[in-house]
């Protein structure tokens, strides 16, 4: 007896625990319930914690009440300048009415192909009213906002609320790229050619400006110089003029050597002059210098001084001095002549 009265008690139990199980559920604070019997709402539960439903015949579906995102695909747009952009996007909401939602979409998965459709709606109407240089701006938080009202305006009737629009990223297309980076590089060029042209102007200036400084300095040293040398001229003429007037024979005689020097230095030099030339007076007989013939024949004072010869005299020494008795010893007064010349052109070119 005891015996079944355990068993009755222990099924029992296990009866009341299942009720328990499908008439208790619990909440989490990140979630929102909507409980439904027969697939059709009934009420729908926000706060966190434990709640009682009909066992059986309801259930609970749990909503996320969290801040979602949404990577929207990227999208090719033409801006209101008639310039296409590729416009890279992501978005965030929340559920704020889980009944209506459930009602709509049913399921987060169709929401989001729901709000990817809204959304390029919207990027295509704000920005085709816009230029390029907004999208590119400080602007571009004003345009976010624009998004954002417009895309709230199309997903309240979901239950949902759409936080914040960004655009990630906001490229051209290849073509347009390419088009665009030529035109680039072209306007760098230009601007590079006028920097270089007015590089190449202000060289030119320097250059000039140098040169006729250049020219300046060189014309006064050159007058300097046109002085300095004048001086030295007129003193060098004034010291030859001095010299000449001390002793005119030597002076002559100085420069016709250094004729001869300047003449006949080479060894290979050739010379067609006649003797009697003015170039070689100190070379033979010379009116202005001693001939050979003079210089062997006595003077007049010595001729006075010598003792007239007696008749046996003249008879014994036969020719007497108007004979060319001279004549043997015309070599050796000439080689002493010309040493005696030799020695004074060595004199004066040392």
């Amino acid at each position: 007896m005891n015996r079944n009265i355990l068993i009755g008690l222990g099924a029992l139990g296990l009866v009341l625990l299942v009720l328990a199980m499908s008439a208790l559920f619990t909440v989490h604070q990140t979630q929102q319930a909507l409980v439904l019997q027969f697939g059709e709402p009934k009420r729908v539960v926000t706060d966190a914690g434990l709640h009682v439903k009909m066992p059986f015949i309801q259930n609970v579906v749990y909503v996320d009440r969290r801040v979602l995102d949404f990577d929207a695909d990227s999208n090719e747009v033409i801006l209101g300048d008639q310039k296409r952009l590729v416009v890279d996007s992501f978005t965030r909401y929340r559920i704020i009415d889980p009944l209506r939602f459930y009602q709509t979409v049913g399921t987060e998965l169709i929401l989001r192909d729901r709000i990817n459709t809204i959304l390029d709606a919207s990027l295509r109407k704000v920005l085709g009213e816009v230029p390029l240089f907004t999208v590119l701006s400080a602007d571009r938080a004003a345009l976010m906002n624009r998004i954002r009202e417009q895309a709230n305006q199309e997903t309240s009737q979901f239950g949902i609320e759409i936080v914040d629009v960004r655009i990630k990223r906001a490229d051209l297309p290849a073509e347009n790229s390419q088009a665009i980076y030529r035109r680039m590089q072209t306007e760098r060029e230009r601007e590079a050619k006028e920097l270089r042209a007015q590089g190449a102007e202000l060289a030119q200036r320097i250059r000039a400006r140098a040169d006729r400084e250049r020219r300046v300095i060189i014309a006064e040293a050159q007058r300097e110089a046109q002085i300095i040398r004048g001086e030295g001229d007129g003193n060098a003429v004034r010291i030859f003029a001095e010299a000449f007037g001390r002793d005119v024979d030597f002076f002559t005689f100085y420069r016709s050597m250094q004729a001869y020097r300047d003449a006949l230095g080479d060894q290979n030099t050739s010379v067609v002059l006649s003797p009697n030339s003015e170039f070689f007076r100190f070379f033979g007989a010379h009116p202005e210098l001693p001939s050979v013939e003079t210089a062997a024949t006595p003077a007049p004072s010595d001729l006075s001084q010598r003792p007239e010869p007696s008749d046996g005299a003249e008879q014994s020494q036969g020719p007497g001095p108007t004979e060319d008795v001279p004549a043997r010893e015309a070599p050796e007064e000439t080689e002493l002549v010309r040493q005696r010349e030799g020695g004074q052109a060595d004199t004066a070119l040392e």
